[in-house]
């Protein structure tokens, strides 16, 4: 799933205490080593330590990838593949663990979460939001197109996952499985889709606009569904509701009650010809605010940041935060949060043909569902076919 998995998640989303273990070394797949404490005088040293690491390799990772056309944003999903256990920890194990220990794992979490939110952020502060209300029909269709045709495709196969036995618990039913695996699969990682039209220059298009506009509403349904899975699960109907309400009232409350707040900070700073001191403390708490609140209805705090700086008049108060957050954010925390799921990734857990035959099934059911409906929900809306097949390929960020 996109920009961070739930903090809760369902339970019985993972192998039963059935199902065959995949080994790696050896070893009982799943099975961390045992977590050492650590005071927090050595939690910090080891996240400058980490950082250290994750950028450089970051940085060669990215080398590399921009010489056969890939962005930034690949590199560093891939650097932190090579980084975790999957080929790093594999190769050393004792060493990976120490310079990655269990126990310092929540402070990069920490780091990354704030670096994703201040980006997405600065993505709101390019979006063009009278290009979105242009073409809000189109981005509407595609969003649903979408959303429904993985969800379906993931739900069949979350059927056959039920009917093989030993990827859910005992007590997950069907109906959690089908919206748990569809949502999975339906979602466009909302913050590598930004991170990719920010790289390609393309934030401030008509395609780019759409392609966020949809993106985002395609975050915020995933994560509603996600809410129906929980709250099915553990009697808490409303989740749900609150979500989706949530999301809607910050909206439109930002736009309603904030918006004309941001106005007047345009035009403080159009008056001192410059950004205050005090306005950049106040839009930071506002950022922070907004993630706040949306992480705590249910929908992920990216959607917050973003909806922020949509809502921010375009003009020097717009530039003057973009040029103050963005540097610092895109080359030191925004690598960290991409490297982070690959830290957490192991591919010795797919230790078997049928797992890899699953695996390819689940990628098709993705990538080719969500691909050839957003293609045709934006033919059907007036895109031509060179557009609908870029906003196809962007809906796929994953």
């Amino acid at each position: 799933m996109s920009l961070g998995a739930p903090q809760a998640r369902p339970a019985g989303a993972e192998r039963g205490a059935g199902a065959p273990r995949a080994t790696a070394r050896g070893g009982p797949a799943g099975r961390s080593p045992p977590v050492r404490s650590m005071t927090d005088a050595q939690i910090v040293s080891t996240l400058f330590a980490q950082v250290a690491v994750i950028l450089l390799v970051c940085r060669a990772v990215g080398y590399v990838a921009a010489r056969v056309g890939q962005p930034q944003v690949v590199a560093e999903m891939v650097a932190g593949f090579l980084m975790g256990p999957s080929l790093f920890g594999w190769i050393a194990p004792g060493l990976q663990e120490q310079v990655f220990p269990a126990a310092s794992r929540q402070a990069l979490v920490i780091v990354s979460q704030i670096g994703v939110v201040l980006y997405m952020f600065c993505v709101g502060l390019e979006f063009r939001s009278e290009l979105m209300i242009r073409h809000a029909r189109r981005a509407a269709a595609v969003s649903i197109a979408g959303i429904a045709a993985p969800l379906a495709l993931g739900g069949a196969l979350a059927v056959l996952l039920m009917r093989s036995g030993g990827f859910f618990a005992p007590e997950v039913q069907t109906f959690h499985a089908v919206l748990f695996v569809g949502a999975a699969l339906s979602i466009t990682a909302f913050p590598v889709l930004a991170r990719i039209i920010y790289e390609r220059g393309i934030a401030g298009t008509a395609m780019g606009s759409l392609a966020l506009a949809a993106g985002a509403l395609d975050d915020a349904a995933a994560w509603v569904i996600l809410a129906i899975v929980l709250g099915s699960f553990t009697g808490h109907g409303t989740l749900a509701v609150v979500a989706a309400a949530g999301a809607m009232l910050y909206v439109a409350g930002v736009f309603g009650a904030i918006r004309p707040m941001l106005v007047r900070f345009e035009a403080a700073a159009q008056d001192r010809g410059g950004l205050a001191p005090w306005i950049f403390s106040t839009m930071l708490a506002l950022l922070a605010g907004g993630a706040w609140l949306t992480d705590l209805v249910g929908i992920h705090s990216v959607f917050g940041a973003f909806v922020l700086g949509a809502a921010t008049p375009r003009g020097l108060l717009s530039r003057e935060l973009q040029s103050k957050i963005e540097p610092v954010t895109t080359s030191l925390l925004l690598p960290l949060f991409f490297a982070y799921s690959g830290l957490n990734s192991r591919i010795g857990l797919l230790d078997s043909a049928w797992l890899w035959t699953l695996t390819a099934l689940a990628f098709l059911a993705a990538c080719a569902g969500k691909g050839v409906a957003c293609f045709i929900a934006a033919r059907l809306t007036g895109a031509s076919t060179r557009e609908a097949l870029s906003v196809a390929t962007l809906m796929n960020a994953r």
